[in-house]
């Protein structure tokens, strides 16, 4: 049980937290604060226990490496969030003492689709994290875009979950068990009709990753929830997604290769051209940021879809800077703020250089790591995807993600620009959070320097993709 120890802690504290907070008044000044050292503390726990195992629950429930490492990786996502989200949420007026603690049932939920062994544990985990998100995106009640996001979200979010709930029940009457490894088990014996289910179920998933053509809530719901929660939609959830993804894929339909390894191409090579293609006539950054997301989506499928050892340590490492860079962006366009409002367009950027040097600086380093250009962490994850891919000589897909990439960098590059060559507009306000400061620095240290030592990370996610099962 005290493989478990984090989850029960995040239980806890949520209810805990949720008591103080109804009856409590100036409770609201210290739950952010509580809440790092939470989340700083359960980093430490499962960091100490990285490389435990353990089965619990009648097999339904398993913790291992990779569950480890990815739970890190969320909680990571979710602590940067609570720190850059503080100043905002002020100045917007929805500083809520609910807001942290749907995060932390949010958390608990990803937990639990990260470790499920079993289709029903995953359904779970996936509702609790699904329903803390529609409610989040809903949370700024004074914006109607926001309820509209929350709407829209929701609606989108229950019809992908109907066709996951129908893919499990499709694989529970083909084989009569729920668990990974027994449908493993009858897979490996027949049956074609197992397709069906596995169909069906990478429907749901991909519309939690936002892949096409499954991703058309993400522009609206990135665009329409306030800054903060599309920061924490975009790292935490595709984290979780793609972890269960990985352990779907790769133990009970591990003798379905072939056949799932058609979908994840066709899905990567539609992900990878349209977030490439739809982000080039966007002018709102966060709308940019989804389709951008959308095209990283695709590589990190093409990476998935090789299946091989040195493919999914590719995938690891790709998400771990993916996370990073995004950290940054988000925290670059919570600086655009003046007098109380928030500035959100490309061309709110427009002679950012003059006025804000660094973030200027901090935006144009994460900007060229999110297009691939070398020697920025970005150019190593895609280095590392394209690199599988070509050993396993699939280069069609290697010319196709290539060519994405070269598309995708004129977006990327419209926006240095913005920022160096278009006139100087009024200068943003100049007192940044302490928080917003120190995710900013972190995350363009992390996304500037990698290059220096990447052999760190890629031993820990080889070791981690060697005992995948």
């Amino acid at each position: 049980m005290i493989n478990i120890i984090p989850e029960i802690f995040l239980l806890l504290s949520s209810f805990t937290l949720l008591v103080i907070g109804v009856f409590s008044k100036t409770f609201n000044k210290f739950l952010n604060y509580i809440m790092l050292v939470l989340l700083a503390g359960l980093i430490f726990v499962i960091y100490f226990n990285f490389s435990g195992s353990a089965t619990l629950f009648s097999n339904s429930y398993t913790i291992d490496p990779l569950s480890n490492f990815m739970k890190i990786l969320v909680l990571v996502s979710v602590l940067f969030t609570v720190l850059i989200s503080n100043s905002y949420l002020e100045r917007l007026n929805i500083a809520k003492f609910e807001y942290p603690i749907i995060l932390l049932l949010s958390t608990l939920g990803m937990f639990v689709m990260i470790s499920a062994n079993n289709l029903i544990v995953f359904y779970l985990g996936l509702e609790l994290q699904s329903l803390c998100l529609y409610v989040l995106a809903a949370i700024n009640t004074k914006s109607l875009k926001s309820s509209e996001a929350g709407l829209k979200y929701f609606v989108l979010g229950s019809l992908s979950s109907g066709l996951l709930l129908y893919g499990c029940s499709l694989v529970y009457g083909f084989t009569g068990s729920v668990d990974y490894s027994a449908i493993a088990k009858v897979a490996s014996e027949q049956s074609g009709a197992l397709k069906f289910g596995l169909v069906f179920i990478l429907c749901g998933i991909a519309f939690k990753i936002s892949a096409v053509p499954f991703h058309m809530w993400a522009p609206d719901v990135y665009e329409g929830s306030p800054t903060s929660v599309t920061t924490f939609f975009a790292m935490a959830p595709k984290v979780a997604a793609i972890a269960a993804l990985i352990k779907f894929l790769n133990v009970p339909y591990v003798n379905f290769i072939n056949e799932w390894k058609t979908i994840i191409i066709i899905l990567s090579i539609a992900s990878m051209f349209l977030g490439a293609v739809a982000a080039i006539g966007q002018n709102n950054l966060k709308r940019l940021m989804a389709y951008s997301s959308i095209g990283h989506v695709g590589f990190i499928l093409a990476g998935l879809a090789i299946a091989t050892p040195q493919s999914l340590s590719a995938v690891l490492v790709y998400i771990v800077i993916y996370v990073f860079m995004n950290i940054g962006v988000f925290a670059c366009i919570m600086c655009l703020n003046r007098n109380g409002v928030y500035f959100e367009n490309i061309s709110d950027l427009s002679g950012l250089s003059k006025h804000h040097p660094l973030i200027a600086v901090c935006l144009t380093i994460l900007t060229f790591s999110l297009a691939g250009i070398p020697p920025l962490a970005g150019f190593f994850a895609k280095f590392y995807i394209f690199f599988a891919i070509i050993q396993q000589k699939i280069y069609y897909l290697a010319v196709i993600g290539l060519l994405s990439a070269v598309i995708a960098a004129f977006y990327y590059l419209r926006i240095i620009k913005v920022i160096y060559f278009d006139p100087a507009k009024e200068s943003y306000d100049k007192k940044i959070s302490y928080g917003l400061k120190f995710s900013l620095i972190v995350s363009t240290v992390v996304v500037l320097f990698y290059f220096i030592d990447p052999s760190t990370l890629n031993t820990i996610v080889e070791n981690i993709t060697k005992n995948i099962k």
